[in-house]
């Protein structure tokens, strides 16, 4: 997979990538990641992205020019369509589903916002898929951006390795992940269930399905994997 990030902040991002399962999957070759800053697709001395509001208000909102030239540049030279995503706090919640969604893609191109917002007319023009990761408001799409990124990154074959593990863990089937525990078998009088160190594969298999389901119940009802029977 390969992804492109169009920030104004391309900086912040090569810390992340360099590391833990995304480092790797970029040394395997299993992701390719490229990162543009709006700013080298301006044309004046001060490299302006970004104006004042029509009709007046708080903040600075970012200008259509650049985001469409740098779009435009990264897109000529892609090797496939990339699918467009607009990370906004309007757009459609980042969950499991659509992660696997997106990691099935093969190009990526993520448009990251700052100031008070876009400009209409980068959505109304580009079409992107819109995502949000949450129902809250960061300072720019930055953080956004590295979210997708690492969620879809652990679903391209061989980046985790033990294949195995994605497929237990939280949301892959709307269920949450079973309780985990490693030793000590005790520590500060809490000890791991007796099930976990009993050898009896079937016993621990029930165990942590029943876990699953209890563990989604009482933490995420609102889960429509926690109103079903079983």
């Amino acid at each position: 997979m390969h992804i492109d990030i169009l920030s104004l902040f391309p900086e912040v991002f090569e810390p992340m990538l360099s590391t833990s399962i995304i480092g790797r999957a970029r040394d395997n070759g299993l992701l390719t990641v490229a990162c543009t800053n709006y700013r080298d697709y301006t044309h004046d001395v001060h490299r302006t992205v970004d104006d004042k509001p029509y009709g007046g208000g708080p903040g600075m909102v970012l200008k259509c020019e650049p985001v469409f030239a740098a779009v435009r540049d990264v897109e000529s030279r892609a090797a496939v369509p990339p699918l467009r995503i607009l990370l906004t706090p309007q757009g459609r919640r980042l969950d499991q589903p659509l992660v696997k969604e997106l990691a099935a893609a093969q190009t990526l191109l993520l448009i990251c916002g700052h100031y008070e917002g876009f400009d209409e007319r980068i959505r109304l023009g580009l079409k992107p898929l819109e995502v949000s990761i949450g129902d809250y408001v960061l300072s720019g799409g930055e953080a956004a951006a590295m979210v997708l990124v690492d969620t879809v990154t652990r679903l391209l074959p061989g980046a985790l390795g033990a294949e195995e593990s994605v497929e237990e863990e939280s949301f892959t089937d709307g269920l949450l992940e079973y309780p985990q525990y490693t030793r000590p078998a005790e520590f500060e009088g809490m000890r791991v269930p007796d099930v976990l160190v009993s050898g009896h594969h079937a016993e621990v298999a029930r165990w942590r399905a029943e876990q699953r389901r209890l563990r989604t119940r009482e933490r995420r009802p609102d889960l429509p994997a926690a109103r079903q029977d079983g």
